[in-house]
């Protein structure tokens, strides 16, 4: 689940930086016009708002591969050293070619668990990376099945429909932020000016957090659908069979505790979780294993 984690994470920095850049130039400079005498403009409020979230997601895309690469310290193989990094390198490679994409980076991070995880700005310019732990505790056949589920990602272009989701989402945290900010402004700390006041600035950046907290659920909820999509093609790239037993192998470090950097969970292959609903679950990046597992026994490669 690392994927979605380090880009939610990132966003939200780069939101609350936004906000507060928005509240200087409002105050200071008197840039931006959202505030009209008594409050709001919300016309220009909302132009503002869907500006900065699409530009904050965007960023948290561009800088995905980077960040990804420093969070969890993932080797590029520029030269392989082994037949094992040459076999990897192959592999992707020809998973690669069979979905029409460029060939991705391929590296190897650090993590005694078994995991994966694919990112990147563009379908092009993507990385694949396996833990070491992946490598030690799995076949080659569910190895793979890992990799063609992540080249699933890839080719899906989920990397980019998560970043217009979550400008979309963005969009709609800071715009109610600051109807919420207004109010407490002006209800609250009984200001009457034209002018905002600083209840409307910390009012507004603890409900840019607060509301992109509970929004993430949206975001989580496309992951979840996104993994069975991937799953897929990892049983069109390898085969139904290899993808089913590289999830089985994966129920095993779901009962231990998870070393992946928390902020990076939500782009990995593997995530622990509970079964049946759960407030905790609205925020997971994946699926159950089980219900992983049914949704391919049901899912025919062939007629797809």
């Amino acid at each position: 689940m690392m994927r979605i984690g380090l880009f939610l994470l990132t966003n939200l920095a780069v939101i609350v930086v936004f906000s507060i850049v928005f509240g200087i130039l409002s105050r200071v400079f008197g840039i931006g016009g959202v505030h009209a005498a008594g409050g709001l403009n919300y016309t220009s409020l909302a132009i503002m708002c869907g500006l900065y979230g699409m530009i904050g997601s965007m960023v948290s895309l561009f800088i995905s591969k980077w960040m990804a690469k420093r969070s969890t310290g993932t080797v590029v193989i520029d030269t392989p050293q082994n037949s094992t990094e040459q076999w990897l390198v192959d592999t992707v490679a020809k998973q690669a070619r069979a979905v029409n994409i460029s060939m991705p980076e391929v590296g190897i991070f650090n993590n005694s668990q078994p995991n994966a995880f694919a990112t990147g700005w563009n379908k092009n310019k993507a990385l694949v990376a396996v833990s070491s732990g992946l490598l030690q505790n799995m076949t080659a056949d569910e190895v793979e099945a890992v990799l063609a589920h992540e080249i699933g990602h890839v080719a899906n272009g989920d990397m980019v429909t998560l970043a217009l989701i979550q400008g979309v989402v963005n969009a709609f945290v800071m715009f109610f932020a600051r109807i919420i900010g207004n109010f407490v402004d002006r209800t609250v700390f009984k200001n009457e000016g034209d002018a905002p006041g600083i209840g409307y600035f910390v009012t507004s950046i603890v409900m840019d957090i607060l509301l992109g907290f509970l929004a993430s659920a949206i975001v989580m909820w496309f992951s979840r659908l996104r993994e069975f999509r991937a799953d897929q093609m990892g049983a069109k790239l390898a085969s139904r069979e290899k993808m089913i037993s590289a999830l089985n192998a994966l129920r095993p470090a779901e009962q231990r505790p998870d070393q992946m950097p928390e902020n990076m969970k939500a782009f990995a292959i593997s995530s622990g979780q509970t079964q049946g609903f759960s407030i905790a679950n609205l925020f997971r990046s994946h699926p159950t294993l089980d219900d992983r597992i049914e949704a391919l026994r049901a899912y025919n490669p062939n007629q797809a």
